[in-house]
């Protein structure tokens, strides 16, 4: 009898062992369950906001769906600007919304908005989502990501990025000083419409990486027009005196081209020397991590292996 008993009270222990485990486990993740917040305070520069702690239906009305996209959150609505950026493929399936548009954006039932703060409607955004905006050019561009991490609950991964972007931007930085001399001298040119412009060093097209983290020089011109402002229009004839020793053009095919077919463009010393990099405008307009990446691989490429 003794021996018959054994085995069943032994299995009777593992049963009740099990259940007592299944019952500990199942405690463990409703506690924790618990413990993750829905909400997360953020705050602004308008304030305390509470945003989702995991939000998954994100719309971004200006500027910075490359950081939202880089830190791997979900989108439903996106600026023109963003949309047409022939690298951000991500964004083809996604919707094209406005601050005006607020019909599309309640169908989209976003649970977090996120824009720029000369965007319009703000308090009917906020009646619809949390809605966040910051002031263009009011934080550094890396600031400016790691704001959007905290946003987005995602600070960590941020930093993360931030950190391993400086290293391999100063890094890149020393290798093309070595290559082009300390003194020489970098433009960042682009043309809108019939406007030509350039650009001191906190209105993206590369310019962040170039002059903050690279150190590479900006020609007196510029500095002395663009550097506190961010831009400065100048029209072709001009160009030369604000050309560097290379030059960075950021090209809308679009746009008035026909300087570049002029006797004054063809005696620059930048392009007698062939030391001017063309880019896609569209690719270069924001300063956001997946185009930072971008700029910064064509900067290595164009300035190291000319």
């Amino acid at each position: 009898m003794k021996k018959l008993l054994m085995p069943f009270l032994l299995m009777l222990v593992l049963v009740l062992s099990a259940c007592g485990e299944g019952e500990t486990t199942e405690k463990s993740k409703e506690e924790k369950k618990e413990d993750t917040p829905e909400t997360v305070t953020y705050q602004s520069e308008n304030g305390a906001v509470e945003v989702p702690a995991n939000p998954e239906r994100v719309i971004v009305l200006s500027s910075f769906a490359g950081n939202v996209m880089a830190l791997d959150v979900n989108m439903v609505g996106v600026d023109a600007w963003s949309k047409m950026n022939p690298r951000f493929e991500k964004l083809k399936d996604v919707e094209e919304v406005t601050d005006e548009n607020l019909e599309k954006i309640i169908e989209l039932n976003p649970d977090l908005i996120i824009g720029l703060s000369n965007i319009k409607n703000v308090d009917k955004l906020n009646e619809i989502a949390p809605t966040v905006t910051f002031t263009y050019g009011k934080l550094g561009y890396l600031e400016q990501h790691l704001e959007i991490g905290k946003v987005l609950n995602k600070e960590k991964e941020a930093q993360e990025w931030i950190d391993n972007f400086k290293a391999d931007s100063k890094a890149a930085g020393e290798e093309i000083k070595a290559k082009i001399g300390p003194d020489a001298t970098v433009s960042v040119i682009e043309n809108f419409d019939k406007e030509l412009y350039v650009f001191g060093d906190n209105w993206a097209r590369g310019t962040e990486i170039l002059y903050q983290e690279m150190g590479l020089n900006m020609p007196e011109k510029v500095k002395e027009a663009a550097l506190e402002p961010g831009y400065y229009a100048i029209s072709p004839e001009v160009l030369s005196e604000y050309a560097g020793d290379y030059v960075v053009f950021s090209k809308n095919a679009e746009g008035d081209t026909s300087f570049q077919q002029t006797e004054t463009y063809k005696n620059i010393p930048a392009v007698k020397n062939n030391r001017v990099f063309e880019v896609n405008a569209k690719e270069f307009y924001f300063n956001d991590p997946l185009t930072l990446e971008y700029q910064l691989e064509f900067f290595k490429k164009s300035f190291l292996q000319q």
